[in-house]
């Protein structure tokens, strides 16, 4: 990995000097826009709308519309900021890690010692351990000012970006409005299926099947260097009109939930008992 960014984690007098990785990467597969008809590249050009001329990168420029004029900021402009100069992760409080809701996560990253001693680092990272809190912190990466979530994962440091509070946007739907009764034999037998699902969490274990069978589909037209059909390729077959078939109470669903995940379960176990008699 080679890191993005190199600041300092501050709080006090504290001073932990960082390198900073992206933790996480995106493994779709890459696709780009062709003519159908005869496989040629989709290019998009940056055209100015007052002389028609085509604009060279390095000649474009950011600006900001207020509907009535325009004002152009330059990369000189950005850079000169004081907010995006400043290299520091400043940690503003240490709060109760269950106060933050997930939804306001948004991207990870590792952080690693940048100094000779990473003594103030594991001290940082063994205080937030002992103590069960996160650091809300403050920092400016590419333009823009961060709140970030700093905790620990193993033995190191991630920096979780937050969304600023007003970018969540508020859950209020009125078909919740209605009071709904739930009875204790449906909460019970909800429970009792929740159990039956019970696991510990392995993301290994897991798979993008999309992107799997996507790959599937391109290798294939590579190999046979013609177009497939990917209903024969992947065994799908077509869709069929709802036929309007039985509805089931949510008792009656729970029931059968519960029944077929048993069975499932111990599917595996009656065969190895198969196997030991043969």
């Amino acid at each position: 990995m080679r890191s993005i960014w190199k600041g300092a984690i501050t709080f006090g007098l504290v001073n932990v000097p960082v390198k900073v990785y992206s933790a996480t990467e995106d493994h779709d597969v890459a696709l780009h826009q062709v003519h159908d008809a005869d496989g040629g590249r989709i290019r998009y050009q940056r055209r100015c709308e007052i002389d028609g001329e085509i604009v060279d990168y390095e000649h474009i420029a950011k600006a900001y519309d207020d509907g009535d004029r325009t004002v152009v900021i330059t990369s000189e402009d950005l850079a000169s900021l004081p907010v995006e100069k400043n290299r520091e992760i400043d940690v503003v409080e240490f709060v109760p890690s269950d106060q933050i809701d997930p939804i306001m996560f948004d991207k990870s990253y590792y952080l690693e010692p940048d100094s000779k001693s990473a003594k103030a680092y594991v001290l940082l990272r063994r205080t937030l351990e002992e103590s069960e809190r996160t650091a809300i912190v403050k920092f400016a990466l590419r333009q823009k000012t961060r709140l970030a979530a700093l905790r620990v994962t193993g033995d190191v440091l991630v920096l979780q970006t937050l969304l600023w509070g007003d970018e969540v946007r508020e859950a209020k739907f009125k078909s919740l409005d209605a009071e709904v009764d739930i009875s204790d034999r449906e909460l019970k037998m909800s429970a009792s299926l929740v159990a039956s699902f019970e696991s510990d969490f392995e993301p290994e274990k897991f798979t993008d099947e999309y992107q799997d069978q996507l790959r599937q589909l391109i290798d294939a037209k590579l190999e046979q260097g013609e177009s497939l059909d990917t209903a024969a390729t992947f065994g799908e077959s077509e869709e069929s009109e709802d036929d309007g078939g039985e509805v089931l109470d949510l008792m009656e669903a729970l029931k059968r939930s519960v029944e077929a995940t048993k069975a499932k379960k111990a599917a595996p176990a009656k065969k190895k008992e198969a196997k030991k008699g043969a």
